[in-house]
């Protein structure tokens, strides 16, 4: 599993990254995390608000 955590780095974004990476560790789940800083990737997913 891919997860992009979409956001330029604030700390409202950051803590999303973390809490994500907290549930894959706790769950067990084999995933890959991202995060997606670069505005014109964010941009690229159809997103306009982050976190995502």
């Amino acid at each position: 599993m891919k997860i992009a955590i979409l956001g330029m780095g604030c700390a409202t974004c950051n803590k999303l990254e973390d809490t994500v990476r907290l549930a894959v560790k706790e769950t067990g789940v084999d995933a890959q995390i991202d995060h997606v800083k670069d505005i014109k990737q964010i941009m690229a997913y159809g997103v306009m608000t982050t976190p995502a």
